[in-house]
């Protein structure tokens, strides 16, 4: 089972990483609604700490390839692991939405002021990051109801949680 994961994940993270030259410029930060589509997949289907995994994994390589800044750590996890943790919780899709957007859109947002400020030396408002971050979370999201909703109208979802059972 593990290597099913490690081997989705791995497959997540590479989407991530080739998927993070698309962005929208808003603001004081740029939004990966890509980023934000893979962390409630990862979340629902692999977990809250497979989810948080990915994410530190492609915030990573995005920030060692230049594609990327130190705020895609928080910008990323929270979101992902808040998202898996609600699912798997509630087993609910609307709570691994809510998730993401509240880990990422408002916590992750707030987290972002003291990493821009004390580390980055960025001068920016409290809540600067907040709208960004929510909107970027938003549209990930969006994209992320479509895909996993056609999923699990297909046979691709049961064999997936089959597969990942075993």
């Amino acid at each position: 089972m593990k290597v099913r994961k490690l081997t989705l994940a791995g497959l997540l993270i590479a989407l991530g990483v080739i998927c993070s030259a698309f962005y929208i410029p808003l603001g004081a930060a740029k939004c990966f609604p890509v980023q934000h589509m893979i962390n409630v997949i990862s979340g629902v289907i692999l977990g809250p700490f497979y989810g948080l995994g990915v994410a530190f994994c492609i915030s990573l390589l995005r920030v060692l390839s230049g594609t990327g800044t130190l705020l895609a750590f928080p910008g990323s996890m929270i979101g992902a692991f808040l998202c898996g943790l609600l699912y798997m919780k509630t087993q609910k899709l609307h709570m691994a939405y809510i998730g993401e957007i509240i880990g990422t859109g408002i916590i992750s947002g707030l987290v972002a002021f003291p990493m821009a400020t004390l580390i980055m030396g960025k001068e920016a408002a409290l809540f600067a990051y907040v709208m960004p971050f929510m909107i970027s979370s938003l549209g990930g999201a969006t994209i992320s109801i479509m895909v996993l909703n056609v999923l699990r109208k297909t046979k691709v979802w049961q064999e997936w949680l089959t597969c990942l059972s075993k």
